[in-house]
């Protein structure tokens, strides 16, 4: 479809997670005008099948959200249509007004590209695009054609589930870099800005072609730095000084539980219909879960002086695993098992160890010995 306005914010990633978080913010946001403006969407798989859900995703009308769930003990049930997409395309079709946009529109680029979206390629270290490139090594290019048309920096927002994400894709941008010139390696370290942020929301199910039902909780944490501006203003954003403690509350409760009951689902059937909730319903895995987390999981928050903290960020936890409206299957959160696993219950270990933890911890050391070598 035609654009009528630029597009300041340039998003890699097509996730229904992406539609009913950030999408959802900058759309509210522009309805306040207290947003940069309107998003054009990247599709950096190439994945021909999703065609669809790309055309859906710009569609004048926009697309559903439904949110539902409970929210200081009152049911929350609406539904609201996203506007925020006004351009989507493929890096596998389009590459050169993907290159154009972020050299002549951009000013924020968000990624979230999947667990494993950081992973090298052997294409990366080509100096022409390949498809088969990772992220990074698009980004890099998409970069160098900005600094070599004028230079004007622009801020990086990463929302991938990766401690210190913005740092992370910077080295790993840097190091794919390492064969251009110190000038724009310099520029890439000191003028742009890599943000660090973590995100969290439970988006159950997706509404075909584009759309998505959520709970009615979200969070994005940013990190400040000097000369971080955000893209829009919204009440489930914070500014924080530093992500450490909202990031180890999210992975190592929230997301090490989804993790746990993953590793369960599979082992009694992975019944691809299964829920979280209807999960739950079975007394001895709810009894497993709270003896999880009471045995071996709060004695970590408390070794590292976040006991109370944490005791309250896991009571909202079983309550948001308990909503009674979202279908939040298993199979899903199944996905990446190998790669969650080894960050949200080997990466819990470690953090608990590094603050003082002695206890013993027999189910989630299992739960590591059990996930084969990549």
């Amino acid at each position: 479809m035609s654009v009528r306005f630029p597009t300041p914010i340039i998003q890699f990633g097509t996730s229904r997670f992406l539609q009913a978080h950030f999408d959802l913010f900058i759309d509210e946001a522009l309805q306040r005008g207290q947003a940069i403006g309107p998003i054009t969407v990247v599709q950096s798989s190439g994945d021909a099948s999703r065609s669809g859900r790309l055309a859906a995703l710009a569609n004048e009308g926009g697309y559903p959200i439904h949110i539902r769930g409970l929210e200081n003990g009152a049911v929350v049930d609406r539904q609201q249509q996203v506007r925020s997409v006004t351009r989507t395309l493929s890096t596998a079709t389009d590459w050169p007004k993907i290159a154009a946009i972020v050299v002549n529109e951009a000013e924020y680029i968000v990624s979230n590209t999947g667990d494993a979206g950081y992973a090298p390629h052997p294409a990366d270290k080509s100096t022409e695009f390949d498809q088969a490139m990772s992220f990074p090594a698009k980004l890099r290019l998409l970069l160098k054609e900005r600094y070599l048309a004028h230079g004007r920096p622009l801020t990086i927002l990463p929302m991938e589930l990766v401690p210190a994400n913005g740092d992370v894709l910077r080295a790993c941008v840097l190091a794919i870099a390492a064969i251009d010139d110190s000038e724009f390696q310099d520029w890439l370290e000191h003028r742009v800005i890599w943000a660090n942020s973590l995100v969290d929301r439970i988006v159950s199910e997706p509404i075909e072609p584009a759309g998505a039902i959520c709970e009615p909780y979200a969070l994005w944490a940013v990190e400040q730095q000097a000369g971080l501006i955000l893209p829009c203003l919204h009440p489930a954003i914070e500014l924080v000084e530093t992500l450490d403690e909202i990031e180890a509350l999210k992975l190592f409760i929230l997301n090490l539980g989804h993790t746990w009951l993953a590793d369960q689902w599979q082992r009694h059937g992975s019944d691809n219909t299964m829920s979280v909730v209807r999960f739950l319903e079975n007394p001895a895995i709810t009894e497993a879960l709270h003896d999880l987390y009471e045995r071996e999981v709060i004695p970590g928050f408390a070794a590292a002086g976040m006991e109370e903290r944490a005791r309250a960020y896991l009571a909202t936890t079983l309550d948001r695993f308990r909503n009674p409206f979202l279908d939040h299957r298993l199979a899903d959160i199944a996905q990446n098992h190998r790669q969650k696993t080894e960050r949200r219950i080997q990466g819990f270990m470690h953090w608990a160890q590094s603050h003082g933890d002695t206890t013993k911890k027999p189910t989630l050391a299992a739960m590591i010995n059990k996930v084969p070598a990549p």
